[in-house]
């Protein structure tokens, strides 16, 4: 017996997808594919690549490449740096959104200047989402900056008590700020990330278990989105004496969200709106006709590395017992994913331009 429901396809504001510069632990196919196979029908994509998408030819080339080899949808960021300002105007046409990293990133991409920042909310287009890597006091700054210039902010990532309660006091304000929080924070703790070690190392690290006490507090008022931060890296990258923060999640976030409904720590209406209405909604995306993704409900089963479509092939939730697998998406009529294999051509995904 299986228990078939029917969801809309979701959509992931913050994936890495690690094109350009990173192809070796992920590509635009096999990013989009462990998309479709976690449900996910749309994914935005960070610009923090090797080179940014801080330059006109760089994400030229990027949204070629990727409209090449998408099997799903996919939107790009423009990222945000002191040296590369004078292109917010000429980088807007073709991205979804503005990133400006104020914490912990690789590359050149971190803002700490107030004149920088002040122009980034100048020049972008206010029809258009500021997104913001923003950890402890950086929650405040983008918070003021939002009601200084009167203009959605969107804060990525949310892992601690005293943000979510800050953004949440921001929200009884009206002030126009919206958040994600991602499947690790809500799952793991600290005491996973020293059993894990490598495996569980990501920015922002994870958090003491009242941080995510207060995640689940929020998660049906606060919490606008659940975004995975998908950032693959290879086991070598991992195992080496530098191994870089971050971990694979596209595949594992709706499973891991199915369990807690079923669990009763959340709705499945609840689900919907953080992962498919709400994320549409904050960055003015397109509606998917004829799109929906079959999930089995009664089908519980173990995370396991061989099951990753991600090229890493790694999970930190290897081992952890969860329900509802997908076993179907249909993307505008066109079925491109069943039981577990991609059935779309490559380049079948539209690149997203909003």
């Amino acid at each position: 017996m299986t228990n078939l429901i029917t969801l809309p396809g979701l959509v992931d504001v913050h994936t890495h997808l690690r094109v350009p510069g990173g192809e070796h632990k992920e590509d635009f196919a096999s990013g989009t594919a462990a998309a479709l196979a976690g449900g996910i029908t749309t994914v935005l994509a960070m610009p923090n690549t090797s080179p940014p998408l801080t330059q006109p030819a760089v994400l030229a080339e990027t949204l070629e490449k990727a409209q090449r080899s998408i099997f799903c949808d996919v939107g790009l960021f423009a990222g945000a740096s002191p040296e590369s300002i004078a292109n917010l105007v000429e980088l807007s046409p073709s991205t979804v959104a503005l990133k400006i990293y104020l914490n912990d990133t690789f590359g050149p991409l971190r803002v700490e200047d107030l004149p920088t920042l002040n122009k980034c909310f100048r020049l972008w287009p206010r029809s258009k989402v500021i997104a913001m890597h923003a950890e402890g006091q950086s929650v405040a700054v983008g918070i003021g900056l939002a009601a200084a210039y009167q203009r959605p902010v969107h804060f990525c990532h949310i892992s601690r008590k005293e943000e979510i309660e800050l953004i949440a006091a921001a929200k009884a304000q009206r002030l126009p700020v919206t958040c994600e929080v991602t499947p690790h924070h809500l799952f793991l703790t600290q005491d996973d990330a020293e059993q894990l070690g490598p495996l569980g190392d990501m920015r922002p690290r994870l958090a003491a278990a009242e941080d995510v006490a207060a995640l689940w507090a929020h998660i049906h008022s606060t919490v606008d989105c659940i975004a995975t931060d998908h950032a693959p890296h290879t086991l070598e990258e991992k195992q080496s004496d530098t191994p870089p923060p971050g971990v694979a999640g596209l595949e594992t976030s709706l499973p891991l969200m199915l369990t807690a409904v079923k669990e009763e720590r959340l709705t499945l209406d609840r689900l919907i709106k953080m992962m498919a209405t709400n994320p549409r909604q904050i960055f003015k995306l397109p509606i998917q006709p004829d799109t929906h993704i079959e999930v089995d409900l009664d089908d519980e089963y173990t995370i396991t590395n061989e099951m990753m479509h991600s090229k890493c092939g790694w999970t930190p939730f290897a081992g952890r017992q969860v329900v509802g697998r997908v076993q179907r998406v249909v993307l505008r009529g066109q079925e491109v994913y069943s039981q577990g294999q991609v059935t779309a051509e490559p380049g079948s995904g539209k690149v997203l331009i909003v």
